[in-house]
This record gives C-alpha cells, structure tokens and sequence, in this order.
C-alpha cells in the first residue's frame, strides 16, 4: 500500500508499538483520509513525536460505555486503525490541522510505560490490510450504491455521483463507511469486518436498518 511518500508492503514495514489518540466516533479505514483538529497539549506532542519519527499515530475508539470526560485514562476498543500524517499545517493559535490516511488496522496487545504524556501500546497489525485491493471484486457495488441512494433521498442530500463512479470499490466502501452518521457501535462493527466484501454487507445492512427505524419500511426505501 502506498500512503503518501511511503510504501507500506510486508510486516517490517509497520510499528510493533504506536502512539494512539482515542477518539469516540471517530473512524479510519484503509486508504481512507480522516481531518482531525489537533488542541490538547497531550495530543499536540503526540503529533510532535509522530512527526519527527515514522508519521503514523494509531485511531482507536474508546471501548463502548466509555469516554474520555469521565477522568483517568478510559479502556479502549480492541481494535484501532494505523494513519499516516499526510498533511500537517499549524494554525497559529496552538493548534494543528492534520489529515490521516489509514494504512491498516491493528490489534492493541499491551500497553507500554512511558515518560510521554501520551499512551503508547504494543500492536498486532493486520496485515492483510496491505493488499486490500484483492477483495474488490467480491464486493456488491450495485447493492451498495442502491442503498446509498435511498440514504441520500430518504434525507434529501446530493452526491457528486461522476466521482462516485470513478472510485474503486476500495475507496467506495471506505469511504462511505468512514462518512456514515452511524453511532460509536456501528462504527466499530465497521472497522472490525474481517473483509472488504463484509464490510460493504455491513453498510448495507446497518443502512437498512436505519431505514427501517425512520421511515417504517425499509424494502420502499431501498426499491
């Protein structure tokens, strides 16, 4: 997988330990872009140390029931996502506007002691990640683009669909899933499928679902 300057192909190309930013809601995917507005001074050193190093921080959910307001660190999800820094821009009041974009997702095994004001954990990658373009194929784009649709028509929203055609079956289905107004859960369900063509299947069943709750009947919808 090539992301941004650096190509990530075999397992001694990724970290075994990675600083992480826990962030409720929040979801990246392979290929995937996610913008994040950088302010807390634990997370502003975090970027500082991401940059003078690999750029690769790690996404994770906080574990479901579980938020960072609550005091003290919170247990996290047991599955995050690797982002490269591929654009970094300061904004003069102390911030940072960056944008990641995912490499691979990873398994958290152990978290490490350390003097910095972050945490760090040791990680399980999930290699397979690196090749995800193999699995396009199995992918139901027509399935996927029908429940698109009556997304956007059941909540009267527009899409540039000429760059929706243009894009992979990698890029579509990650990138809707990264899109999608679905709650923490949902969110995490998306991550965690095992495969491309699993996690198109879970779009599409969680939009049904969606569908379903909001206007009654979700087979008109989708029709």
């Amino acid at each position: 997988m090539q992301v941004g300057n650096a190509r990530y192909l075999k397992p001694g190309d990724l970290p075994d330990t990675i600083a992480v930013f826990p962030l409720t809601g929040a979801l990246l995917l392979p290929a995937g872009q996610l913008p994040l507005n950088i302010f807390e001074p634990r997370y502003l050193a975090m970027l500082d140390a991401a940059l003078t190093g690999n750029r690769l921080i790690g996404m994770v959910q906080p574990a479901l029931g579980e938020h960072e307001d609550k005091g003290g660190d919170p247990n996290l999800a047991a599955v995050g996502c690797l982002g490269r820094i591929t654009s970094f821009a300061e904004t003069g009041d102390g911030r940072y506007i960056v944008s990641l974009t995912g490499v691979c997702r990873f398994r958290l095994l152990e978290e490490k002691t350390t003097s910095d004001p972050f945490r760090t954990f040791r990680i399980a990658p999930f290699i397979a990640d690196l090749s995800a373009a193999n699995e396009e194929e199995a992918v139901d784009r027509a399935a996927l683009l029908t429940a698109f649709k009556a997304y956007l028509d059941a909540n009267k929203l527009e899409a540039d669909w000429e760059s929706v055609e243009r894009a992979s079956n990698l890029t579509l289905v990650n990138s809707l899933a990264m899109m999608s107004p679905f709650g923490p859960a949902e969110k995490q369900a998306l991550l965690e499928a095992p495969d491309l063509k699993t996690r198109a299947e879970t779009l599409i069943a969680i939009t049904e679902i969606v569908l379903a709750r909001v206007f009654g009947d979700s087979d008109t919808v989708l029709q």
